[in-house]
């Protein structure tokens, strides 16, 4: 097998729509390029720990990079230098992180510049021209960084000035209209892109709500912030979390973040029913009454005692077997975190 040549570039690459746009017309100019994925819990674009960039970067022939943040990233999106959005959304410091990393990575591989799918004035906060700026700027990256799909509304960066880049190739998209990157997509046979608007989760105020309320109760990891993507949340009196599943695909989900020193409770094989994850129980009175809540939220909810089993799921061999009365509805809608149900469960996340 040939060695992969020294790239000459480092892709940032989200795996929408823009960003495989930007990546097809570096390609196109000859650029060696090496793609960065940054993983994160608010990520739209999947609802699992890996985006769908490293398959967008198979297909192309890229090889790829994917950096899952840690929990000072988290701390991050709680305290953000450069203020947030309308929301959560600490888009400023999002961008300075990642072309941070994106600029060790250059360095490591002696890459000479940094590119992405950024279009001008497509983000309100972060891809305006003062943003732009502010972020080349912070990341100590001012002319390193090319736009391909709004270039021309650019000085020069230093890969253009060099000749290494055609800037008569680049383009002139602005705004946040999608328009112009569809049609670009159909001229290049780019007709399957898994997140075509991409996003972010901290712009969403029901996802929100469930960040501030893990913020204000000490969870802070980024083990707590993907356990926010599924099922509904209860806030149980001693401050643990329950999170339940909707259906057995969350469940799954759920089941696949559980940590060591969380509870999973689920009804016996065979029954219908949620699965919850229990986090930072302090109590046996916390188990049981998790147990009263996933028991009301199964289909034996009316039965006179469900059947609930309770382990760690790293010690499965010690589960209790609880029969439990399931908690009246009116009860477990006032632990809840988000109290209307049908706002809840309209969103993707929760």
């Amino acid at each position: 097998m040939n060695p992969q040549p020294s790239p000459q570039a480092i892709a940032l690459l989200s795996g929408g729509l823009d960003s495989i746009l930007a990546l097809r017309l570096m390609l196109e100019q000859g650029i060696a390029i090496t793609a960065l994925h940054m993983n994160t819990p608010f990520c739209t674009c999947t609802s699992g720990r890996s985006c769908s960039a490293w398959q967008v970067a198979r297909r192309l022939g890229v090889p790829v990079r994917v950096i899952s943040v840690g929990d000072d990233y988290v701390e991050m999106v709680r305290h953000p230098r450069f203020g947030r959005g309308a929301n959560l959304n600490p888009c400023l410091d999002c961008r300075v992180w990642l072309f941070t990393l994106a600029k060790r990575l250059m360095e490591e591989l002696g890459a000479g510049f940094i590119f992405t799918g950024e279009v001008l004035g497509e983000r309100p906060m972060s891809q305006r021209r003062s943003a732009i700026r502010q972020i080349e700027q912070a990341a100590g990256l001012a002319g390193r960084i090319l736009r391909p799909l709004s270039a021309q509304f650019f000085p020069p960066t230093d890969a253009e000035k060099s000749g290494l880049v055609d800037r008569s190739q680049l383009l002139r998209i602005q705004g946040r209209s999608r328009a112009p990157q569809m049609k670009l997509a159909v001229e290049l046979g780019e007709n399957d892109y898994p997140c075509p608007a991409g996003g972010c989760l901290l712009t969403d105020p029901l996802f929100c709500v469930k960040v501030e309320d893990a913020f204000a109760h000490g969870e802070t990891t980024v083990d707590d912030m993907y356990l926010l993507r599924h099922g509904r949340h209860y806030r149980l009196p001693d401050g643990a979390r329950l999170a339940a599943g909707k259906n057995e695909l969350q469940n799954r989900a759920l089941r696949g973040f559980a940590r060591p020193g969380d509870m999973v409770l689920e009804l016996p094989d065979g029954l219908p029913g949620p699965l919850g994850v229990l986090r930072r129980a302090q109590s046996q009175a916390t188990v049981h009454l998790a147990a009263q809540i996933v028991a009301a939220l199964s289909d034996l909810a009316g039965e006179a005692s469900v059947p609930v089993i309770c382990y760690d799921i790293h010690r499965r061999g010690e589960a209790l077997h609880l029969e439990v009365r399931a908690l009246p509805r009116t009860e477990v809608r006032k632990l809840r975190i988000i109290k209307d149900r049908k706002v809840e469960d309209a969103t993707g996340t929760s």
